[in-house]
């Protein structure tokens, strides 16, 4: 879960519905005045397309058109009970959402739990991406542990009504009056369903960077410094296999999009530029 440090829109970034061949999806996006490409973000478990808002202006800046979105069942899109929640079925929407961006092929990164769907969507289709970016992301399943009882919470949805098992997991943390009660918003928008099966895919989804890496794909990897989801070796061993090395993000834990988005851009940017700069 990514928590925002503000809630106001950056200038330059609108919200919106994008009607897409898989259904509505809430979105943020923000065009560049004279684009050179584009870039789709995917957001991670319990998150919401408002953990990439803040380097969403940097990124247009940089003459690339983003979006970013609630994945099907989170937060402000809708999701049915009965809807795909597998990640095939997350990396058709993601593929759905990069259609309507105006631009043949995008730029794809993912965060935490969206790594996986992006690399799934990666080795769905490769033909629709540029590259592939995974930020604070894994080989793989994140795994059940004691600071992170992701078994228990499988056990609870459905039982137990969303805002306990928020507040549960937020007891004790002292936010700001206005974040904290977008947290509790967020949270409880939730479909089950989704939320449900988002964590068990935590849980037990499968490596398939070797498949991502035949895909050819260009591929960038980073962290922040304090990153606590998957270890920093795992993480470092993925980027390995496809390719590349870790990038550290400093003043920044597990959300560098929102801890600090200059420093990611930073580090990040020149791997884009490089990227849409080739095939452009």
């Amino acid at each position: 879960m990514s928590v925002p440090r503000t809630l106001e829109l950056p200038s330059g970034v609108d919200a919106l519905t994008l009607d897409t061949a898989r259904g509505p999806f809430a979105a943020h996006v923000a065009r560049a005045d004279s684009p050179v490409a584009h870039v789709l973000l995917i957001p991670g478990w319990t998150g919401s397309k408002e953990d990439f808002t803040p380097v969403l202006p940097l990124l247009a800046a940089a003459g690339i058109d983003a979006t970013t979105y609630d994945q099907r069942g989170q937060y402000e899109t809708a999701g049915a009970p009965d809807d795909d929640y597998t990640l095939q079925g997350f990396a058709a929407d993601a593929l759905a959402v990069a259609a309507t961006s105006g631009h043949e092929r995008s730029h794809l990164v993912g965060h935490s739990f969206g790594g996986l769907v992006a690399q799934q969507a990666a080795v769905v289709q490769p033909a629709a991406w540029l590259d592939l970016s995974l930020v604070c992301s894994g080989p793989g399943a994140l795994g059940d542990s004691p600071t992170r009882p992701l078994k228990r919470i499988v056990s609870a949805i459905g039982k137990v009504p969303l805002l306990q098992i928020h507040q549960l997991r937020e007891q004790g943390v002292r936010r700001p009056a206005q974040i904290t009660r977008f947290l509790a918003r967020r949270f409880v928008a939730n479909a089950p369903a989704s939320l449900r099966s988002m964590t068990q895919l935590l849980i037990d989804a499968p490596d398939i960077v070797d498949e991502v890496a035949a895909t050819g794909l260009p591929a960038w990897v980073g962290r922040g410094l304090d990153d606590d989801a998957w270890p920093h070796d795992v993480q470092a061993r993925m980027a390995e296999r496809l390719g590349t090395r870790i990038h550290v993000v400093p003043d920044a834990g597990h959300s560098p999009a929102v801890e600090n988005p200059s420093g990611l851009m930073q580090a990040w940017l020149p791997f884009l530029e490089n990227h849409h700069k080739e095939v452009g």
